[in-house]
C-alpha cells in the first residue's frame, strides 16, 4: 500500500528547510505505515507555550528555524502514540534521508527522553 501527504500535512511543511521537506516527501513513498505532519515551523509564542507546559525541553527548538518536523503515526486513520509505530516510521524516515544523502536526527534516539514524533536536521550540518 502506498501513502501520500494530504493537504493539511503539505501546509505544515511550508517554511521548512527544503532538505527536510525532501526527506518527508520520500518517506511517505516508502513507509509501511501512514503518517501525518503534526507540526513544522513554530512561532516563538507556540514554543513558549510548549516549554511552559513541559512538552518541549528547550527554547532553542529547531522548529523555530524550520529545521524540525513532528510526524504522527496513523493507524486505521487515527494518530497513535504507541512507541513501536514510531520506530517503524523512524526506519522509513532514516532510509529516505540516507537515500537522499541528507543527515537526519530522530527524537527517539535522544539521550534522556523519547521524542518519537520529532525529526530534525543536525546543528552541525545545518547551523
Amino acid at each position: 500500500m502506498s501513502f501520500y501527504l494530504g493537504k493539511r500535512s503539505k501546509s505544515r511543511l511550508v517554511g521548512l528547510h527544503p532538505d527536510l521537506v525532501k526527506v518527508i516527501e520520500r518517506a511517505i513513498q516508502i513507509t509501511p505505515i501512514d503518517f501525518t505532519v503534526l507540526e513544522g515551523l513554530r512561532s516563538i509564542e507556540r514554543q513558549k507555550e510548549l516549554y511552559k507546559a513541559r512538552k518541549s525541553k528547550t527554547m532553542r527548538s529547531r522548529h523555530l528555524t524550520g529545521h524540525a518536523v513532528d510526524l504522527g503515526a496513523l493507524i486505521n486513520g487515527a494518530i497513535t502514540w504507541e512507541t513501536r509505530y514510531y520506530q517503524i516510521l523512524a526506519d522509513a524516515v532514516k532510509q529516505a534521508a540516507e537515500e537522499l544523502g541528507i543527515p537526519i536526527e530522530w527524537g527517539g534516539d535522544f539521550n534522556g527522553f523519547f521524542d518519537g514524533p520529532h525529526y530534525q536536521l543536525p546543528w552541525k550540518e545545518y547551523p
